[in-house]
C-alpha cells in the first residue's frame, strides 16, 4: 500500500486563483491543478492508494470552515483523507480540537511560517499538549519555506524544544525534518521520536521563468543526504509525502525507490541503502500503522 501523507487541494471555484497566488509568491510552478479530482487522477497514474490532505489555516477565522470541509471531503472521496486545521491565535482551540477528534479527522496540520508564530511558542505548545491528550496526530511544516526566504519559525531546534516541553506525541515534521535545515536534522532530531515526511525535499524545484531562482538554488536533497537523514531518524519514522501539487508523486516515489540500490560511487561513511522492507514502510506501511492507531 502506498500512502502520500502530505498533499494539498482546494475547492474547484478557488483552486486556480489560490495556486496562482502561491506560485507567484514562491516563484515555482505546480505540477498539477490543486483539485481533488486532479489529485485522484495522478494517484492512479503513480499507484498511490491514499493521499492525506493537509489544510492550512492562514487566519484564525478559517479554522472551523476548513475542518467542516475536511469532514465533507472524507465522506465524499474514498482515496482521499483530510486532516483538520488549527491556528495558534484561534480562541476556541481547546474545544475545536475536541470537535476535530469527533469528526474523525485523525490529525491537524500546522504551518508556523504562514501563521507567524514559533512552533515552541506557548500558543503552539498548548495546542500540541491538547492533541497529545486527545490522541491526534500533528503534521507541521518544518524548516524554511520556499515562499518566505529567511523566515525562521520552525527550526529543528525549536521542534526538539517543543517535544521536550510537551512530552511524547505523534509529531510529523514535514520536508525531511526541516526544509533546507537538512544539515541540522540528524544531530538535533535523532532520538526524539518524531516522524518526518519526504515532501518537497528531493530532486529539483520547478521554477517560474522569471529569473528569481538560479540554477544553484534548484537542487534539493540528493541520495546521500536523504539516506543520512533517514538513518538518523530511523526508517520506521519516515513517511512518503509529495507536497502535491508542488512535487510530482511519480517523481517522488521514483527517488525513494532508487534508495534501495547500491551507490554507484560509495563514499566513506555513507549511509546504507534501504532494504525492501524499509522502503515498504516508508512508502505506506508506517503511515498505515500510524493512521490506524488514531
Amino acid at each position: 500500500m502506498i500512502i502520500d501523507i502530505h498533499t494539498h487541494v482546494f475547492p474547484e471555484k478557488i483552486a486556480a486563483t489560490a495556486i496562482d497566488k502561491l506560485s507567484m509568491a514562491a516563484h515555482i510552478s505546480p505540477y498539477i491543478e490543486a483539485t481533488a479530482d486532479r489529485l485522484v487522477q495522478t494517484m492512479a497514474k503513480a499507484g498511490v492508494d491514499l493521499s492525506v490532505i493537509q489544510p492550512v489555516a492562514t487566519a484564525e477565522r478559517q479554522v472551523e470552515k476548513l475542518n467542516d470541509a475536511a469532514a465533507r471531503l472524507n465522506e465524499a472521496h474514498s482515496g482521499l483523507f483530510s486532516f483538520g486545521a488549527m491556528h495558534p491565535d484561534y480562541e476556541g482551540w481547546h474545544d475545536e480540537l475536541a470537535r476535530i477528534k469527533r469528526l474523525g479527522l485523525k490529525g491537524i496540520k500546522l504551518h508556523p511560517i504562514y501563521q507567524g508564530v514559533d512552533i515552541d511558542d506557548i500558543r503552539f505548545l498548548r495546542i500540541l499538549d491538547r492533541t497529545a491528550e486527545l490522541g491526534l496526530i500533528v503534521l507541521t511544516h518544518a524548516g524554511y519555506d520556499v515562499g518566505f526566504p529567511g523566515v525562521v519559525h520552525v527550526s529543528p531546534a525549536m521542534c526538539r524544544h517543543a517535544v521536550e516541553k510537551v512530552g511524547p506525541f505523534d509529531f510529523i515534521l514535514a520536508h525531511m525534518g526541516g526544509w533546507r535545515n537538512w544539515d541540522e536534522v540528524p544531530e538535533i532530531l535523532a532520538g526524539t521520536g518524531v516522524y518526518i515526511d519526504t515532501a518537497f525535499s528531493t530532486g529539483f524545484m520547478d521554477p517560474l521563468d522569471d529569473g528569481y531562482w538560479t540554477e544553484e538554488d534548484l537542487p534539493m536533497l540528493d541520495r546521500a543526504g536523504a539516506l543520512r537523514i533517514i538513518r538518523a531518524i530511523g526508517p520506521d519514522h519516515v513517511l512518503f509525502g509529495s507536497d502535491s501539487p508542488w512535487s510530482s508523486q511519480e517523481d517522488s516515489l521514483r527517488f525513494l525507490r532508487d534508495l534501495t540500490r547500491p551507490a554507484d560511487h560509495p563514499e566513506a561513511g555513507s549511509a546504507e541503502p534501504l532494504t525492501e522492507e524499509e522502503l515498504a514502510g516508508i512508502l505506506g506501511e508506517n503511515a498505515r500503522q500510524l493512521l490506524a492507531e488514531h
